[in-house]
């Protein structure tokens, strides 16, 4: 089994210990969308899904962003493979090996639920307010 390349783990490990003080001292980049525009991006509660996730709380991971938690089983093993490749084969990320159509059906997916989580009748796709 080859050993992944030192300067790559270190980038990984640098990278998960900013994760876990960004968590452990909640601190949170605030949406520049949402500050601007008052509108929901497709990405507005991801923080604090992930946070939910870890403490066992799926339903309110959920509530802040449900395309992400439904999108999760699909994109880990997915990512996962991707790391692998990065650490041990020394690849990049593949993602110019995904079809252009997919690639194409994922970003209207995304830019129509970013509209519809707008809209004052879908406000149940809308992140739960902080409490």
């Amino acid at each position: 089994m080859k050993w992944p390349n030192k300067k790559r783990i270190i980038i990984l490990f640098v990278f998960l210990i900013i994760i876990y003080l960004c968590i452990h001292f909640e601190f949170f980049i605030p949406c520049p969308i949402l500050l601007v525009t008052k509108k929901y991006c497709p990405g507005c509660g991801i923080t604090r899904m992930f946070l939910s996730i870890l403490s066992l709380d799926f339903y309110q991971a959920f509530r802040y962003n449900p395309l992400i938690f439904i999108s999760l089983p699909i994109l880990l093993p997915y990512l996962f493979y991707q790391l692998y490749l990065w650490l041990y084969q020394k690849q990049d990320f593949l993602i110019k090996y995904y079809p252009k159509k997919v690639l194409w059906f994922l970003l209207f997916i995304v830019v129509i639920y970013g509209v519809i989580r707008n809209i004052p009748y879908f406000s149940i796709l809308a992140p739960t307010k902080i409490s």
